[in-house]
């Protein structure tokens, strides 16, 4: 519960770039540091972000309206015109306009520009249609999509910070209020800022050198304006009890902890550096173990396992044994483990039952819900002690 309390409530922000996010950091790898664990920062550049809201006003009506994160800000006056497809937005005529983006076009969160990992070839189309489209800025009227957006409604069409129009969202009803005002004169401000900054992962490693390593991780940061307590203080609280449990260590294979710093940044930076600093080096990883959205009060704690040796998958199975709360899962991709699964490297994802079933009707994922009161903490030290099992099951395979 200090853990969870140091993450959640005493630490107000951890998105990237922050200092919150810096102080959890720094946190993490100073109670590692004191376990006896060598630790290793792995610094990146980041974008932190600040934002006052906006106003939107058309015909003398005043619009909610709220800011895409990372957006730049906006003062202007200009006509109203809108777009639905893809076809309606490389067609149109929308330079010096302020664009409303709705229908087909905004049915789905778009893929930062330059994100590597998954970016769906309409996601580009539009992209690179919008910065042809000359619109001095865009506005994103959008439906409810809790599988790829979370809880958040509406959400924001476009949450990146290397796309430089600047674009607010509002509820699909509003959308359909304004969609008859095209042609009218639009008055928007918005008042946003990016800051350049820094943040870094945290490596911290017990164990000997020889074989292959094992690598625990979770990610350290949240979405703006929320605590993040299963999304995913939860998972760095068990990598911090996992290093209790085995700060006495001294098996052949090196144990790994890693707070990852980005999952839910649009550029995931420190995602990108851990690829960077071990190019060539991850078929020395035996096995991932990602904990992200665990410790969910309602339902069963899941471990879905992925191109698991039939040893290693053993050991899990018989590791889970005594812990009727825990079951075997359903394979899932939006977490860390894809990083090393696209590198070949076996991988379980823990999580919460009930998250992966409720995927598309739950509203608690990237809001101010997902606080400390929805966290069930003796799942988060079972899954703390599961863990522990396996990693000193695998040594003794040796």
């Amino acid at each position: 519960m200090g853990y969870m309390n140091k993450l959640c409530i005493d630490i107000t922000e951890r998105c990237v770039g922050s200092e919150g996010n810096r102080q959890a950091s720094l946190f993490f790898k100073e109670r590692l540091k004191s376990l006896g664990w060598q630790t290793i920062s792995q610094e990146f550049s980041a974008m932190d972000w600040k934002n006052d809201g906006a106003v939107l006003q058309i015909n003398k009506q005043d619009f909610r309206v709220q800011v895409s994160p990372y957006s730049l800000g906006f003062q202007g006056a200009a006509q109203l015109e809108s777009a639905s497809t893809i076809a309606e937005l490389e067609n149109g005529d929308f330079k010096g306009k302020i664009l409303l983006l709705h229908g087909e076009l905004v049915k789905e969160q778009l893929m930062p520009k330059n994100f590597v990992f998954y970016n769906p070839e309409e996601h580009q189309k539009i992209v690179t249609a919008l910065e042809q489209s000359g619109a001095l800025a865009l506005i994103c009227a959008t439906e409810r999509n809790a599988s790829l957006a979370g809880g958040v409604y509406p959400f924001p069409l476009i949450e990146d910070g290397d796309f430089d129009i600047p674009s607010v969202y509002m509820t699909e009803e509003d959308g359909e209020k304004i969609l008859k005002l095209i042609g009218k004169t639009a008055t928007l401000k918005i008042s946003a800022e990016r800051i350049p900054s820094k943040g870094y992962n945290v490596v911290g490693k017990i164990g000997g050198e020889e074989g292959k390593r094992i690598v625990v991780t979770a990610h350290i940061d949240a979405k703006k304006g929320t605590p993040g307590a299963t999304d995913n203080a939860t998972g760095i609280t068990v990598l911090l009890i996992l290093a209790e449990l085995l700060q006495d260590y001294k098996g052949s294979r090196q144990i790994e902890l890693v707070a990852f710093n980005g999952e839910d940044d649009y550029a995931v930076p420190g995602q990108m550096k851990y690829i960077t600093e071990n190019k060539g080096k991850f078929e020395n990883i035996l096995l991932n173990v990602n904990i992200d959205g665990a410790a969910y009060k309602k339902g069963k704690t899941t471990f879905s396992f992925f191109d698991l040796p039939k040893d290693i998958k053993k050991a899990s199975s018989s590791s889970m044994k005594g812990y009727p709360d825990v079951k075997e899962g359903v394979q899932w991709p939006q977490g860390d483990h894809s990083i090393f699964l696209q590198y070949g490297v076996p991988a379980i994802a823990v999580s919460s039952e009930w998250f992966i079933e409720s995927d598309e009707g739950q509203d608690i994922t990237h809001t101010e819900k997902d606080n400390m009161e929805i966290v069930d903490i003796d799942k988060v030290i079972e899954i703390a002690e599961i863990l522990n099992k396996l990693i000193k099951a695998i040594e003794k395979m040796q």
